[in-house]
């Protein structure tokens, strides 16, 4: 084992402190998500409404209200546009959903911002209704997740002409299939990915109600199916109100839902709830509101022996009350999963669950708890697992729609979880791991890029095209093919692993580090998550160490992706990624 090299001692410890100092009074990590354009604006309208529809005045909703329009005002990009983050480029859905929420609320403090925005949106497409709404849908195509609530949000604040024209540009969601047996979803091939029935719900209802179907028997259908319906999307609301913990959604429910005149429904009070609560001091919101159990275990992960011994056991007991042990309601999912958040708004999901167990693995003993836990996360990844070998995000069998899919990133934390566990398993569950391992190990052969990379499912980059990041999904796989190889078990694994080596070699860029576009600066993210998977690389460690020990890891990059392609940073990532980068490169030979 060789000694690091002063100046990656440094930066080592410079990091490693700075991510263990940044612990909440539980011991455990919460982070701090990026504040979004969008989500401000979604919550903005939101609010809006309920306020338009009041009897009374909402003189609290009215003050978020305004330093809402004020934080969107002060961080518009020069180009007179908004990105999904302040450290993100114009996009068309957000810079279309901050133009919907200034025209929501009456005034003209913010005339100057609303004509450059506009202006903007000139130069990319047309304000003319049916131009808009051609470009918002072309943006996603058939997955109508977002298209159809940005339009939604867009004729509720009047920028789609008057109410008897302008819904008939929002696609009507077929609402009423939410009345039907959950386990049918899957089949049903819904135009939203499956962690969005709240939207489906409520934004196929208002649609109706402005718009009602033409053909009677439908009209009747849909009608008939409202109250039901809603009585479902009651029961799946968290009792904090939040829809995933998110802020876009929670606000597209609300809105929707005001706008029909159903202000004191109890699920719009809850949404209102969430919403105040969730408001920051400077008048923005962030996508969501912590990933709180998926940083924890990243740098239990990431920090391996330089987390305090004495520091583990009530990580490990606070991980272990994270595992879901019942059914979910919302989703439906089985026992078993582990979230991104310790809140009610969370759901059970692959990722998570796969780093909680690797976590656990880190956070010792194998006692009886332990062991069980692992043994349940396994099998509920095991049975999460699609046809095709490759391991989705929340649900099985979604594979139509974009984030839905199999995912390689994902099914190699996956093989990385169940390897780690593997001699613990009674017989009869090892013996369906390896087999899951094996389909798993066929996935990712079938879906690796002539060049040697992976696409991952939910990192990007913005200077690349369609948004992808071949660094981030190539160097998760290759990290697990190179633990499979250690094990001397999967020799399927080694092929593999190779060309994706050579793939991220390749793809350094001059100055030793990496990025994950073509030509773009490199970050220190993305060239830590390069030098965790690689064997030793003199030039990229040194540059990695002195970026560590200049402090860039105080300045996220947004390579994260939340629902629907929506940019975020988290402000641990640098951290984190820097902390596992560096610990490796300490201990390879």
């Amino acid at each position: 084992m060789m000694h690091a090299s002063p100046s990656v001692a440094a930066a080592r410890e410079k990091v490693v402190a700075a991510l263990l100092a940044a612990r909440n009074a539980q011991g455990h990590w919460t982070g701090e998500l990026s504040s979004s354009a969008l989500a401000t604006a979604t919550a903005v309208c939101a609010l809006s409404v309920v306020v338009r529809h009041s009897h009374a005045p909402r003189c609290e909703l009215t003050a978020l209200i305004a330093a809402g329009l004020g934080w969107l005002a002060a961080n518009q990009n020069a180009d007179g546009g908004w990105g999904d983050t302040d450290r993100s480029f114009s996009n068309l859905s957000t810079t279309a959903l901050v133009w919907a929420a200034f025209g929501g609320v009456p005034g003209e403090r913010h005339r100057a911002t609303v004509e450059s925005g506009e202006r903007w949106l000139k130069s990319r497409t047309s304000l003319e209704p049916e131009a808009l709404a051609n470009a918002l849908a072309a943006r996603y195509g058939k997955d109508r997740t977002f298209s159809v609530p940005i339009l939604t949000m867009c004729a509720i604040a009047g920028r789609l002409g008057p109410d008897k024209t302008a819904w008939r540009h929002v696609t009507q969601l077929p609402f009423e299939l939410a009345a039907l047996p959950a386990r049918w979803f899957g089949a049903m091939r819904l135009p939203v990915v499956s962690y969005a029935l709240p939207a489906l719900i409520a934004i196929g209802q208002v649609r109706h109600y402005f718009r009602p179907t033409r053909n009677p028997l439908a009209c009747w259908i849909r009608d008939a199916a409202q109250a039901a319906t809603l009585r479902v999307l009651a029961r799946i609301q968290p009792l904090n109100g939040g829809f995933l913990e998110a802020t876009p959604l929670t606000a597209f429910v609300t809105m929707s839902l005001a706008a029909m005149g159903l202000r004191d429904h109890p699920v719009v009070t809850r949404g209102v709830d969430f919403l105040v609560r969730s408001a920051r001091p400077d008048g923005s919101w962030a996508i969501d509101t912590n990933l709180a159990t998926w940083l924890t275990t990243l740098a239990v992960n990431a920090l391996g022996d330089d987390l305090p011994p004495a520091d583990a056991p009530p990580i490990r007991d606070w991980l272990l009350g994270q595992q879901y042990r019942a059914v979910h309601l919302y989703t439906n999912a089985a026992p078993g999963g582990w979230a991104w958040t310790d809140l009610p708004g969370g759901v059970p999901d692959a990722d998570d669950t796969a780093g909680a167990l690797l976590a656990l693995r880190r956070l010792g003993p194998r006692d009886d708890a332990t062991r069980q836990a692992a043994a349940n996360g396994a099998r509920w990844l095991v049975d999460l697992q699609n046809g095709d070998g490759g391991i989705p995000t929340f649900c099985k069998g979604w594979g139509t729609l974009p984030f839905d899919r199999s995912s390689p990133d994902i099914t190699a934390h996956a093989l990385r979880a169940w390897a780690a566990w593997l001699d613990d398993f009674p017989p009869a569950l090892g013996r369906r791991v390896e087999r899951s391992m094996a389909r798993a190990l066929a996935f990712l052969a079938r879906n690796q890029r002539p060049g040697g990379a992976w696409i991952p499912l939910w990192f990007g980059h913005q200077e690349s095209v369609d948004d992808e990041n071949p660094l981030y999904g190539t160097s998760r796989v290759l990290v697990a093919l190179r633990e499979l190889e250690s094990r001397g078990r999967w020799p399927q694994a080694e092929p593999l692993a190779a060309s994706a080596e050579r793939w991220i070699l390749a793809n350094q860029n001059p100055d030793g580090g990496w990025s994950g576009a073509p030509g773009a600066a490199s970050s220190l993210e993305e060239t830590a998550l390069a030098l965790e998977a690689l064997a030793p690389d003199g030039k990229g460690i040194a540059w990695l160490a002195a970026r560590a020990e200049a402090g860039d890891w105080q300045q996220a990059s947004p390579i994260g992706f939340y629902f629907a392609r929506l940019w975020y940073y988290e402000r641990l990532y640098p951290a984190i990624f820097a902390a596992a980068a560096l610990r490796m490169v300490a201990s390879r030979p």
